[in-house]
């Protein structure tokens, strides 16, 4: 039988400034990290949003990780700042280069570098392309995504159904673990898994699936299931 040891704070914190200084995203200098009981509160200035979320992601690979507090600020360099107009126009550009993103339904709202989208989409997946398309831009403190998903009305055991094969062909040892419920096009997921990587890319499954409006991930993170 093999004994699984829990990493220490001090070694989960030796491991999340290595992972910082791995991803070539981030300028580890710029993050702080301090750890207690497998919980990651990030401190610091980044000077992009990206760089933000690229930290945030690399603190939640660390196996060992429970959760991660992020308390970093995005405080944009001189170069990088515009206002509010500039950057709606750039906002409305990226939604309308994206070709996954049905651009003329969603809105935008561009206050002090913080950017708000609404409107209402078929899919999941367009909810987070359309985040993912203006997150990148210079000068973006951060996003605020009120996007709302109308999908086609399917029968909630054929959805259940459809997210349960998916899972099965992409990710068969976790869908075990899994609870899946599905109520009005929104799915309820529950049950342990052992990363964040393996929480994301199973709500990234779920989010593909036809019907599903919203995804409730009410999942555990376990690293030593």
């Amino acid at each position: 039988m093999t004994v699984i040891i829990a990493k220490s704070d001090s070694q989960i914190h030796k491991d999340v400034l290595n992972e910082l200084k791995w991803d070539a995203r981030v300028d580890e200098t710029d993050v702080g990290v301090q750890v207690h009981e497998g919980i990651v509160t990030l401190t610091g200035n980044v000077d992009a949003f990206v760089k933000k979320i690229a930290a945030r992601e690399a603190a939640h690979r660390v196996y060992g990780v429970l959760d991660v507090v992020d308390q970093l600020q995005v405080k944009p360099p001189s170069r990088w700042q515009r206002s509010d107009e500039d950057l709606a126009r750039s906002v409305r550009e990226a939604l309308r280069m994206d070709v996954l993103v049905p651009e003329d339904r969603i809105t935008t709202t561009v206050a002090s570098g913080i950017i708000t989208l609404e409107g209402r989409v078929d899919y999941w997946t367009q909810r987070s392309d359309a985040e993912h398309s203006v997150r990148r831009l210079p000068g973006v403190r951060g996003v605020i995504n009120q996007i709302t998903v109308v999908p086609k009305r399917l029968d909630p055991g054929q959805i259940k159904q459809q997210i349960e094969q998916a899972l099965e062909r992409q990710a068969e040892r976790e869908a075990k673990r899994l609870g899946i419920s599905v109520a009005d096009g929104v799915v309820t997921l529950t049950g342990a898994v052992r990363s964040w990587g393996e929480r994301n890319a199973i709500e990234r499954v779920v989010g593909y699936s036809p019907g599903v409006r919203q995804v409730n991930d009410r999942t555990t993170v376990d690293p030593y299931l």
